[in-house]
């Protein structure tokens, strides 16, 4: 038995839960007002912040005064903040958004005084694989945890391993982050209740002290703790206060013995709540776009712009790692805070995408106004099919795209834009309210090009870049005025725009490069032939079959696809959608004890929209019967059904070896689950997906043991694997492999309607309170989503679905040049480029080029940090070329490790799963510079 005990007093603290985030924070104000007073007043009292800074941001944007106070208490070591920003769901986000997350809490807290160097993960649901690294690589030694370690772990303790071997040593906490509370029921009998759980729990202390945790959500603890305790304390069990960092690194002394690799999912100890992984697909959505816009930002005023962009950069960060909070992107919230949810994202989003628009407008500048820049943003060459805006062809002409080099590529017209926006008749009298129409120049969203003024008749010619002199409206006003005074009565105005089209133009990008792109017409016999190989075979449409050389997709009998991989994989029946009853909550899925399954449509269409060379689309609409909500008794699904039309537009790209494909409906049911099944050719006992610098394998099953019934239903990020079928994501997603492997599904919709459900058929302990969500159901929204099936019997490493998946989420950006036309296109220039195998690059951002202060994400110098991991089980190498002279390898928190020479670029070996972020010295520290 266990021969004394410490507590470690704190709260845990969700930012935004089944309150708005404001509402939380008047909470917090009151129990950091509290803690203050109680640290100040009990010189051997302790308090722990658990482990995110935003609690203490929160805190002094509200009492600034109280600053000071609060440093002196961190310098005491009395009072235990950071490392964390915030506390965070790690399956809904980005590796890079962990490392961010980690780095900006970090610098927080050094402002502050210092970060407690424990990775305390208190309340996720579930921990990724490379957890463990990330830590490790940050100079953290130590992790405490709660939920999703396995029941192979029998003491208070284990030492936990990423897959590239990194461990930390992890304090289990296998009765929660509040399993000392029961202990303080009844402050006078605090030494007996003591006792008893020592004696009840020795097995896992060992010889080590009893940590019980006194805290719990949203509350500070009773300023007369430190009285209790010291009343308690007894030579038979001592009792210690302490910060969770002076517990884990002064008080534990036994050698750990249990291993746990990879990631946290078991069931056995706690709840995991994976239903968090599907619920709310808009706020999955959103934070997908939001990350993805601002590593596009990053890279870009890293490499082209010479403005110092980082405030606003780091802003768009911080607004993420709020939202990625574990009751706040997984959508557990009710429907005020998931609407600040949202709105946060987005701002994060427009934040991004205002510095990735200035960005492309320094290089834009150098472009003739009727072509296009055309900009890379990841750090490998590419050859991909824009779309742009152009001057239609006449007829029996054709339209040619021209690069900077003069090479010239055939282009696919996809459609035409009108050319009357209006056409009035009016009185004379009326003419000058037209002319309010015009500012300076514009109308209509267009420039005037020229104007036709003639009795009883004015026609304005607009254009997007006018081919005229210059244009005076005075003059117009005076000209329209004596036109209408010398012709009283009818005339007509039209508005008339020059005949535009939109264009579908391939164009090859350097890496982390640029390009830019010319359009204009020709006649048939200078249209150049394309330059067509297997791999870029044209695409060739039929009624209902598609084929670029690469994957075949034939659309079956009942909507669904056929699709051939180049290796003569078939994969038969993909697109099966499955519409079942949903009587769980925001946390867990539950299916109707006699649920009815919506599998066959009752009508099926099949449209082809583009007919290639260069792209080629079927639209399939499948119109399905639904239930339209579950009956009175939320065991049943209710008879009253809807019919909803289900789109699913499937598109070959010449050059690409997988089929994308985006399904789009209303939905107008309630408490149901959508799935997108992908039948196997054979059954299948594993699944891999990939996300937070890791590809994790997984069977068939899930541990279970606790209250919650182990549904092997699990996170994806970028791509998920099953056999010869590699699905590529557009956002984080929830899968399975169902009948017994024969099948994999995707969740497309979720939906439900309260935060939890007091009776819930596969959880025993409530989640929260029964708090009706009706927003969280999706009635009357359109629900979109977008993947890539990527067929390969040598499954997804062998199909370089590492690259794949990047090319598949990350489309070029595309904006028209400013300078005037005509002139001569600028030469493509390239950045940073990386070479590899399963190498995936992270982050591409300006840091110093020492490294000092790269988690700060306020420094701009003359470094460019570039951050990479091998997604492989046997390593890879990197080779780094561009425009820099030394490299210097740092830490995940940018402290530099080393430094090498790199003049004729910079070879990594790196390890097995190895995250690797190096810093690069730019030949011309003074700005941005470019290579043809």
């Amino acid at each position: 038995m266990p021969n004394s005990a410490v507590f470690v007093p704190h709260f845990h603290w969700d930012r935004e839960w089944y309150e708005p985030f404001q509402v939380f924070r008047h909470r917090l104000v009151t129990a950091l007002d509290t803690v203050l007073e109680t640290l100040e007043a009990n010189p051997d009292f302790r308090f722990t912040v658990d482990g995110q800074m935003a609690a203490v941001e929160d805190y002094l944007e509200m009492r600034p005064e109280n600053r000071e106070r609060l440093v002196a208490l961190v310098h005491e070591g009395r009072l235990a903040i950071g490392p964390w920003l915030i506390l965070l769901d790690e399956f809904l986000c980005s590796g890079e958004t962990i490392v961010r997350n980690l780095q900006m809490g970090w610098a927080a807290a050094e402002r502050l005084g210092g970060a407690m160097p424990i990775g305390y993960l208190p309340d996720m649901f579930g921990h990724v694989a490379q957890m463990p690294q990330i830590l490790a690589r940050a100079g953290i030694e130590h992790a405490a945890l709660w939920r999703g370690v396995p029941g192979s772990v029998e003491g208070h303790a284990f030492q936990w391993r990423a897959p590239d071997g990194s461990e930390v040593r992890t304090e289990f906490l296998f009765d929660g982050y509040d399993n000392g509370l029961d202990v303080l029921l009844v402050p006078d009998q605090i030494g007996r209740a003591l006792g008893e759980y020592a004696e009840m729990t020795a097995a896992r202390w060992g010889g080590d002290p009893v940590l019980a945790m006194a805290g719990t959500d949203h509350n500070a603890p009773d300023p007369q703790l430190a009285a209790w305790l010291r009343k308690a304390s007894c030579a038979e069990l001592p009792i210690t206060v302490a910060t969770l960092d002076e517990y884990i690194r002064g008080q534990v002394r036994d050698e750990v013995t249990s291993v746990v690799t990879g990631e946290l999912r078991s069931h056995v100890r706690g709840n995991i709540l994976p239903g968090v992984l599907s619920v709310r697909l808009g706020l999955k959505q959103r934070m997908a776009l939001a990350e993805r816009t601002v590593d596009h930002a990053e890279r870009l005023n890293a490499l082209w712009s010479r403005r110092d962009d980082s405030a606003f950069l780091s802003l768009a960060w911080h607004k993420i790692i709020e939202s990625t909070a574990h009751d706040s992107v997984v959508g557990s919230g009710t429907d005020e805070t998931c609407d600040q949810v949202a709105a946060r994202l987005a701002e994060a989003a427009q934040t991004a995408r205002a510095v990735r628009d200035a960005a492309l407008a320094e290089p834009a500048a150098r472009v003739p106004s009727d072509a296009y820049l055309v900009a890379n943003p990841l750090p490998s060459p590419r050859t991909v099919l824009v779309e742009v805006d152009v001057l239609a062809p006449a007829a029996g002409a054709a339209l040619v795209a021209t690069g900077a080099d003069g090479s010239a590529q055939p282009v696919q017209l996809i459609s035409k834009d009108p050319t009357v926006l209006s056409d009035e008749r009016m009185d004379a009298s009326q003419l000058e309210r037209v002319l309010r129409r015009i500012h300076r120049r514009e109308l209509f969203g267009l420039l005037i090009d020229r104007y036709e003024l003639t009795p009883g008749s004015l026609v304005f010619h607009l254009a997007e870049v006018p081919a005229s002199g210059p244009f005076d409206l005075l003059i117009l006003r005076r000209e329209v005025a004596a036109a209408a005074a010398a012709h009283p009565g009818e005339w007509q105005v039209r508005t008339l725009a020059e005949a535009r089209a939109t264009a579908l133009v391939p164009v090859h990008v350097p890496a982390s490069g640029l390009t830019t792109v010319r359009v204009s017409a020709a006649d048939g016999n200078s249209v150049p032939a394309p330059r067509l190989t297997p791999a870029t075979a044209t695409v060739t449409p039929s009624a209902d079959v598609l084929s670029n050389g690469l994957v075949e997709v034939v659309v079956a009998a009942d909507g669904t696809l056929v699709v051939t991989g180049a290796d003569g994989t078939v994969l038969s029946g993909v697109g099966r959608l499955v519409d079942g009853g949903d009587r769980g909550d925001s946390y867990n899925y539950a299916p109707p004890a006699r649920d009815t399954l919506v599998s066959e449509p009752t009508q099926v269409g099949v449209e082809l929209v583009e007919n290639g060379p260069l792209r080629s689309r079927l639209r399939v609409t499948r119109v399905y019967e639904w239930p339209a909500a579950l009956a009175a008794d939320r065991d049943v699904r209710g008879g009253t059904t809807v019919p909803t039309p289900v789109e699913m537009l499937v598109e070959l790209r010449t050059g690409e070896p997988f089929v994308r494909i985006s399904t789009a409906f209303l939905n107008r049911s309630a408490d149901h689950r959508l799935r997108f099944h992908l039948p196997l050719p054979r059954p299948v006992t594993t699944s891999a997906s990939a996300g937070q610098f890791a590809v994790t394998e997984r069977g068939l099953t899930a541990e279970g043991g606790w209250g919650e019934y182990p549904l092997p239903t699990f996170p994806a990020s970028t791509f998920v694997s099953a056999g010869p079928a590699t699905v590529l994501l557009d956002h984080s997603s929830e899968y399975e492999l169902v009948d017994d492997g024969s099948a994999l599904a995707l969740t497309l919709l979720r939906a439900i309607g309260s935060i939890s459900v007091n009776i819930h058929p596969l959880r025993d302990e409530p989640a929260a309170s029964e708090i009706p969500t009706p927003g969280a159901q999706d009635l009357g929204m359109r629900i979109e989503n977008r993947l890539a099936v990527l067929p390969s019997a040598t499954g997804w490493q062998a199909a370089d679905a590492v690259a794949l998946a990047e090319e598949f989420r990350n489309d070029v950006l595309v904006t028209r040049g400013t300078a005037p036309a005509g002139g001569t296109l600028p030469a493509d220039m390239s950045g940073v480029r990386v070479d590899g195998k399963d190498v995936f690059v992270a982050s591409i951002r300006r840091v110093p080029a020492d490294g000092h202060g790269a988690g700060n994400g306020h420094g701009v110098g003359d470094g460019i940090e570039v951050r990479l991991a091998a997604l492989s089980d046997t390593g890879s190498t990197a080779r780094l070329t561009g425009d820099f002279t030394e490299a210097t390898t740092v830490d995940l928190l940018g402290r530099p490790l080393s430094t090498t020479p790199a003049q004729d670029g910079l070879e990594l070996a790196l390890a097995p799963w190895e995250i690797r972020t190096v810093v690069l010295r730019r030949q011309h520290p003074t700005g941005p510079t470019s290579r043809p």
